[in-house]
């Protein structure tokens, strides 16, 4: 994808298109229609592609009683209108059987209609995690900027997209585990932190067969690295049992931070910390992740 710019920013996006902002203040006099709801149309590069359905019948339950309190968003093509931020609304009013549907009319270009629904999206947390990393890939390719520029503009700490990124290099079935949440963002790190792909499927099927935690997932995936598919010994189940469990809490917060094995020897007064990595591509991940005003490739 060519790289582009975004005209006043991705910061601009943000303020000016998220949906409260649009409904409340970038709305002229006489904007917003009262639509056939038969002529209102989803967004078919809504980033969302799966809806809660007990979600949508209580929506649809509340709207039946105090109807749509907030118009959706959309642009016009002849006599239909596409919704381009308020889809879920869309979807729970055709439910409930309304014959119309408040609408706020805009005009935008393609890509504009799809960051404004990526951003909408990414705020409101509607999206699964492969769809929020690709969201942020989006993001991130259109504008022409980096993870840490993309972290301020949404908000989000770095770390939080440069491991969202990462699950777009697990296998389409991983992908599709993380969809539909028989594997969590905490696992997948866990996986990608294997070298060898056989190991990483093995793992995987570990995670899926046994329910292994986060936890021991990130444990196998450290002997997995050191070629030993057996088990963890009695020997290391019962000195990992009488651990304090703040210093197994660090541990796990610092695998969310870094998506890499962090074992703290010592006590939460003093110790050292040992973090692991698996490639030159995984160590200056988690060095820019650590550092990410320096380039560790000027220091190599």
């Amino acid at each position: 994808m060519s790289k582009r710019g975004l005209g006043k920013g991705i910061g601009s996006l943000i303020r000016d298109y998220s949906f409260d902002d649009v409904v409340q203040e970038h709305a002229p006099e006489g904007n917003v229609i009262d639509a056939d709801i038969t002529k209102v149309d989803a967004n078919p590069d809504q980033p969302r592609k799966q809806f809660d359905e007990e979600s949508l019948d209580e929506l649809a339950n509340s709207i039946r009683e105090q109807g749509v309190l907030q118009p959706v968003l959309a642009i016009q093509q002849g006599d239909r209108y596409i919704v381009i931020a308020g889809e879920r609304r869309l979807r729970a009013a055709k439910r409930a059987g309304l014959e119309t549907l408040p609408v706020i009319v805009k005009s935008y270009d393609e890509n504009k209609r799809l960051e404004i629904a990526l951003i909408e999206n990414l705020q409101r947390e509607n999206l699964n995690p492969i769809e929020e990393a690709k969201a942020f890939r989006f993001l991130i390719d259109a504008a022409g900027i980096s993870q840490d520029e993309l972290s301020k503009r949404l908000g989000k700490r770095r770390s939080t997209i440069a491991n969202s990124l990462r699950l777009l290099n697990l296998p389409e079935l991983m992908q599709d585990a993380l969809k539909d949440h028989t594997l969590t963002p905490g696992h997948a790190r866990a996986v990608l932190s294997v070298v060898n792909p056989a190991d990483q499927e093995h793992l995987f099927k570990e995670i899926v067969e046994k329910g292994l935690s986060v936890r021991e997932a990130e444990c196998r995936a450290g002997e997995l690295n050191q070629g030993s598919r057996a088990g963890a010994s009695r020997k290391k189940q019962k000195k990992a049992e009488t651990r304090p469990p703040e210093i197994e809490h660090l541990e796990e917060r610092f695998l969310e931070v870094l998506g890499t094995k962090v074992s703290i020897k010592g006590n939460l007064k003093k110790g050292k910390l040992e973090i692991s990595y698996y490639s030159q591509e995984d160590l200056e991940r988690i060095f820019e992740i650590i550092a990410p005003d320096i380039r560790l490739s000027d220091e190599l």
